[in-house]
């Protein structure tokens, strides 16, 4: 049964409602491709203090909303936040991205203080709960313990997460117990973001691809169970978003035994496959943020057909990944009148 738009759609299709016309919002909708972050950003002294200025984060996450009228924010954090708010080193360098002290133990590392040290976060929540139009969505988010460790251990982003599987074999106990410290911070994390005010959480499993395949089990969907069953508990009608970018088949598994409400999907996934998951999973995504990039009749055609595939089952309109800075503003208001129906 399609609903109509109503009150909060995202909401609504996060529930397991059929919406029209579908709810939409991008991963990475606030940042570089929009002038006005890129004045704010300009303000901070680097990136971690723009995400811990709350009148600043604060801000960032509803330009998008002002420019756009997408029907969810996503809070403008990072999922680096959790390993700093434990005691690691974290800098961003410009055009490069985040750069950590390298992780030895979890002895060197502290839970006691994440709530405090992200206060400001919580902050941000609040003031962008206070100004969100009436229909919008407030999602919070964190990474997915896997995807954390993998930058924890690296020091840095890494495409084969090769440092961390080499960590994980070489020091099982000492993985081991660096995922589970993840898994406990970031359920205190996600419990305090709703708290404070986030309607849906969003978790990113961002790695997935390059988790080995007898490690699947303890190196991501038990953490993730984990961590939902600990949030449930809390709050059990927040909707959880999980995107396990690069899983593949092993998409199934996360629907089917983690307790997410939604899968998201990335560019690499068929829509068609997709169909056959649990008719209780909600869908969102998979744009492809290169046919964003490029607009034109490509994009139309694109857009046409995620909107058909998933016309019979609840779905969020979203990307397969985050939004890239090249992105014409002209083409994501194409995107919008091309979902919503609505004449050039």
């Amino acid at each position: 049964m399609v609903i109509e738009q109503s009150n909060r759609p995202t909401m609504n299709a996060l529930q397991g409602q059929v919406v029209s016309p579908r709810p939409v919002w991008l991963m990475r909708q606030a940042g570089r491709y929009l002038p006005e972050y890129r004045e704010l950003r300009s303000r901070a002294v680097d990136f971690l203090d723009l995400c811990l200025t709350p009148a600043l984060a604060s801000e960032i996450t509803l330009q998008p909303i002002r420019r756009f009228t997408f029907d969810a924010a996503i809070v403008f954090a990072d999922i680096l936040l959790v390993p700093y708010a434990l005691g690691q080193k974290l800098g961003f360098v410009e055009n490069e991205g985040p750069r950590l002290e390298p992780f030895t133990s979890t002895q060197h590392l502290s839970p006691d203080r994440l709530r405090t040290i992200l206060a400001p976060v919580f902050e941000t929540l609040d003031r962008v709960k206070a100004k969100l139009p009436p229909l919008g969505t407030l999602i919070g988010f964190a990474g997915a313990p896997w995807t954390v460790a993998t930058y924890m251990i690296a020091g840095r982003g890494s495409d084969d997460s090769a440092e961390a599987r080499l960590f994980a074999y070489r020091k099982p106990r000492d993985f081991s117990a660096l995922i589970d410290m993840l898994s406990e911070a970031t359920a205190d994390y996600l419990i305090a973001q709703i708290d404070a005010g986030a309607d849906a959480l969003q978790i990113f499993e961002s790695w997935a691809a390059t988790i080995p395949a007898q490690d699947i089990d303890s190196f991501s969907l038990k953490p993730i169970t984990k961590i939902i069953d600990r949030v449930r508990k809390h709050a059990p009608s927040v909707p959880i978003i999980l995107f396990p970018r690069g899983a593949g088949a092993n998409y199934t598994r996360y629907a089917t035994e983690t307790g997410a409400s939604a899968l998201s999907l990335d560019a690499h996934t068929s829509l068609e496959w997709a169909a056959s998951l649990p008719a209780s999973t909600v869908l969102q995504g998979n744009l492809d943020p290169l046919a964003l990039v490029a607009g034109g009749e490509s994009l139309d055609q694109a857009v046409d057909r995620i909107l058909r595939v998933t016309a019979e089952r609840p779905h969020i309109f979203n990307l397969g990944h985050g939004i890239r800075p090249e992105t014409p503003i002209a083409n994501v208001e194409q995107l919008l009148r091309r979902i919503r129906n609505q004449p050039a």
